[in-house]
């Protein structure tokens, strides 16, 4: 899968680590007013929730939020022995496991876009974790002849679920899943949940890439920018809504070069064990988080032809902005209809960009 992959203190996106800058983006002539901001790290990224005209108890319905997505890390990470994933992962091809609802929709979630993008998100791809090192201190790139056991470990279809007895097992040992690529998302959802459920009604929550906005800002929709691939100052696109979750999946975080100038990045391809070549950024939105998360690494896998089959394929209602290895700016049909360019295309390609 084009997942983040997490190696070590690193992450490989069928891993899921993203962009840490703040994707809103403000365009009017008059400044708006301020936000009530708040932020706290978690799931090795730093959390923001920011609430328009915020009620009077707003201050305590954010550390409510705040504190269910770190009951979730302490379910669903991979680093910590005790959650649910870990106890998973370490009973690969020995025993089911009972977990509990939040795992098990995540593996639900997680499977259904294996199946969607077949196999270009794959929940598995965690049989890869410590091959790649993306610190610049240490970068590590595994050989072929590393790579080659651990892909046959990669299966979705090897992963049982019965929602009836609340379990999961992983049929065959040395098999891992990593909820890298798809918990930030989730955990949006359960946040904002909790922000609605006690009267937040318009707000943003940003976390590693992941963007869930609903309400108005100061009396119109939200409006959030989609980065540039190659300069991170600039934001070529925005995409309003006052209600919708949005993921990015690119190629610019988490990414060191070799002494040849190859650019090696975080989003691996699960059926070959290396960075996938067919995107430079991929933005997603669709009502859930836990779906656009996802949904953006399989997309950047499979890069945008095959990508926009993919959304025209399934039954699920989603929308992506596509930034090809060509440059070139790929978009579903609503999509096309709904963002707002802050750059001028050149044959449908985008301004300043280069595949490297």
């Amino acid at each position: 899968m084009a997942i983040a992959i997490i190696t070590l203190a690193t992450s490989c996106e069928n891993a899921g680590e993203k962009s840490q800058r703040d994707p809103t983006t403000e365009t009017a002539n008059e400044e708006p007013p301020p936000l009530l901001s708040r932020t706290r790290p978690m799931m090795s990224t730093v959390f923001r929730i920011q609430v328009d005209a915020p009620p009077p108890n707003a201050e305590a319905v954010i550390r409510s939020a705040f504190e269910e997505i770190e009951r979730l890390e302490n379910v669903l990470s991979e680093w910590r022995d005790d959650s649910d994933v870990s106890k998973i992962n370490a009973s690969a091809g020995k025993r089911q496991v009972n977990v509990g609802d939040d795992t098990l929709r995540v593996i639900d979630a997680g499977i259904d876009v294996s199946m969607w993008s077949r196999g270009a998100f794959d929940l598995s791809w965690a049989a890869l974790w410590g091959l790649y090192d993306f610190r610049p201190e240490s970068v590590k790139i595994p050989s072929e002849a590393q790579i080659k056991p651990r892909l046959a470990l990669i299966d979705y279809k090897k992963i049982k679920v019965s929602k009836k007895y609340h379990t999961v097992y992983l049929r065959k040992r040395g098999m891992a899943i990593g909820t890298g690529g798809i918990a930030k998302g989730y955990a949006l959802d359960q946040a904002g949940a909790i922000l609605r459920g006690g009267g937040v009604e318009n707000y943003m929550i940003f976390g590693g890439g992941q963007v869930q906005v609903h309400g108005v800002r100061d009396g119109r929709p939200w409006r959030v920018g989609i980065q540039h691939p190659r300069n991170p100052n600039e934001y070529f696109a925005a995409l309003e809504s006052t209600g919708a979750s949005f993921s990015t999946s690119g190629d610019y975080e988490h990414a060191v070069f070799d002494g040849a100038g190859q650019r090696w990045h975080h989003i691996i391809d699960p059926q070959t064990g290396r960075p996938a070549t067919e995107s430079l950024s991929v933005t997603v939105m669709t009502a859930e988080g836990i779906y656009a998360d996802a949904l953006s690494t399989a997309a950047f896998v499979l890069g945008p032809e095959k990508a926009l089959k993919m959304f025209r394929r399934i039954a699920y209602p989603a929308e992506a902005v596509i930034v090809g290895a060509d440059c070139k700016v790929y978009m579903t049909p609503k999509a096309k209809k709904r963002i707002r360019f802050n750059a001028d295309l050149i044959d449908g390609r985008l301004p300043g960009c280069t595949r490297r």
